[in-house]
């Protein structure tokens, strides 16, 4: 059977680019969605010529359901994955509830209204698989993450919802939860003392390339490959999330 198109969300840098193309080198029908129109300008290139590209706020519900109502018109809907995001670290004490209100709007919000607008096309045309990402700060709580691990939890259940309410339908939902990744996201919310320590605590002692993150989305895009794997949500993270005690000096 053809492969159908997978959107993704922030799909013009960091996890979100290196799942988008990593796809279409697997033959899926590719679209990119981001709210950087240079990122996306920049990225074009590293694209088959038929990858469809949209500047996209995905807080913006009729913007959202445009888009995806757009791409459901062109061919089957297959995937989705929700890559767009935005995160701080910042001391409880110290985060203002604006700031608290802006991540949850764009990782929890923007999450939702992408994944509902996807559904509603993929229980017509055969199901199809969402794809999540939330964050090992939605399993565990860290430092600094206040806002931004509370939102990765809430995408971490809204993504067990999915599976269940959708289920029906052949849709399949599931989350990725990524730990220290080498993004642009990263680089800025990351100071040397926050890559110490993380390296410190994972048991691999490194941070991780983007692209292996990828091969996980991909995986759980596929049918032929986890068509009865719905509600996980599946650390990438070098062992963070299940290690206990860890040797610091190792």
């Amino acid at each position: 059977m053809e492969r159908g198109i997978v959107a993704v969300t922030g799909g013009a840098s960091g996890i979100g680019l290196a799942i988008a193309k990593a796809a279409a080198a697997e033959g899926w029908h590719v679209a990119v969605a981001d709210r950087d129109r240079e990122a996306i300008a920049a990225v074009r290139e590293l694209f088959p010529d038929a990858t469809r590209f949209a500047v996209l706020d995905v807080t913006d519900e009729g913007a959202v359901e445009g888009w995806i109502a757009g791409l459901a018109a062109a061919g089957r809907l297959a995937g989705l994955v929700t890559a767009a995001g935005i995160a701080a670290d910042v001391p409880v004490l110290d985060t203002s509830a604006e700031q608290f209100r802006r991540i949850l709007e764009v990782n929890v919000t923007g999450t939702f209204l992408c994944a509902r607008a996807a559904a509603r096309w993929m229980k017509d045309t055969g199901g199809g698989s969402i794809v999540t990402i939330a964050s090992v700060a939605g399993l565990r709580g860290s430092k600094g993450r206040a806002a931004y691990g509370s939102s990765k939890a809430a995408v971490i259940n809204l993504t067990q919802v999915l599976a269940v309410d959708l289920a029906r339908w052949g849709i399949r939902a599931n989350a990725i939860c990524p730990g220290p990744i080498e993004t642009p996201l990263v680089a800025r919310v990351h100071t040397p003392a926050t890559r110490a320590h993380w390296i410190a605590h994972v048991p691999q002692r490194r941070y991780a390339r983007p692209d292996e993150v990828a091969g996980a989305a991909l995986f759980l895009i596929d049918p032929a490959q986890s068509s009865f794997v719905t509600g996980v949500a599946l650390p990438v993270d070098g062992g963070f999330a299940g290690a206990g005690l860890t040797a610091l000096d190792a």
